[in-house]
């Protein structure tokens, strides 16, 4: 069987994603920004074959045009960390990441990295920089809260979830940047390759934005 890779996103809807951002750069902004890195990360995953790739969105019937056939799934009811963990157990007999469409920098290496890290640790982490993380891959032998007591959208939330992991084999990947205000932005601006567009892109909107 195939390692899978969960993308977890919100449907692109105006002034329902990346609401930080887009008290920077406006709502059309940020929209344009969140469809341009989930559909840059889809595009790059599927066309990795030594994986399979699912999108888990919400809300549950959100229906979105695709720049590439992959196989979509609700995330269901419940506080993020819940519906983390409902993701992994849709795949009870593979090795599964769960990866946010909202890291520019993020990509199939990464996932490839995940698994490779999992022939020895029983979780791997892509940590962000804010505290939180990007990635998370899980072998089967996982904690049966793997998600509990987690202050999300905090700088707390890696930390709390690595408690409950205490005792077992855990690797951290490459630390990223997630993408959250305008400086932020301006950064990935400034940055080199393709990731560039999606910044480009909604900073182009800020104008008709607001």
């Amino acid at each position: 069987m195939r390692d899978v890779v969960v993308v977890f996103a919100r449907a692109p809807r105006l002034g329902a994603v990346k609401r930080r951002l887009a008290r920077d750069i406006g709502d059309r902004g940020a929209l344009r920004f969140h469809v341009a890195t989930l559909n840059r990360l889809l595009r790059t995953l599927v066309a990795e074959r030594r994986v399979r790739t699912v999108l888990a969105l919400t809300p549950d019937r959100a229906r979105l045009r695709l720049p590439v056939a992959v196989k979509s799934v609700g995330q269901g009811n419940g506080d993020l960390g819940v519906r983390m963990h409902r993701a992994f157990l849709r795949f009870p007999c593979a090795r599964v990441a769960l990866i946010g469409c909202d890291i520019p920098d993020a990509g199939p290496q990464d996932a490839l990295a995940a698994f490779r890290a999992l022939g020895m640790a029983d979780a791997a982490f892509g940590p962000a920089a804010d505290g939180g993380y990007w990635l998370v891959a899980m072998s089967r032998r996982r904690p049966a809260r793997p998600f509990a007591a987690v202050r999300w959208s905090t700088e707390h939330a890696l930390a709390d979830t690595l408690a409950n992991f205490a005792g077992r084999r855990v690797a951290l990947l490459r630390t990223l940047h997630d993408v959250d205000t305008a400086e932020d932005l301006r950064r990935l601006n400034r940055s080199a390759g393709p990731v560039r567009r999606a910044a480009r892109h909604a900073t182009r909107d800020r104008a008709v934005s607001r």
